[in-house]
């Protein structure tokens, strides 16, 4: 039986493009929990929103993060959600205006 590939989101695909343009930190957990060791790194350096933080939890699996103004969320929910954030909408912008010009 032939297996059907799965549809792609246009709207999570931009998102992956959006966030590809903000800086991100790889940051290991250690013994925290991946959303805490997140927490403790963006305090720790002072961080400033809009980033993105890959935290890894073992050698296997890496959670991803996204840090807004609004706090810290998953990045699969960013993706889908880009246009609820204020930063990231002002990274569209700049991107269509590049578009514009090149």
């Amino acid at each position: 039986m032939a297996r059907r590939r799965k549809r792609k989101s246009r709207r999570r695909l931009e998102g992956r493009r959006i966030l590809e343009s903000v800086p991100q930190y790889n940051i290991e957990s250690g013994e925290a929990k991946p959303v805490t060791a997140a927490r403790n790194f963006i305090h720790a350096e002072g961080i400033q929103p809009p980033a993105v933080l890959l935290v890894k939890r073992n050698e296997h699996t890496t959670d991803r993060y996204f840090w807004a103004e609004k706090g810290l969320f998953g990045a699969q929910y960013v993706e889908e959600n880009h246009f609820l954030f204020p930063s990231l909408r002002a990274l569209i912008g700049e991107e269509e205006e590049e578009v514009v010009l090149g």
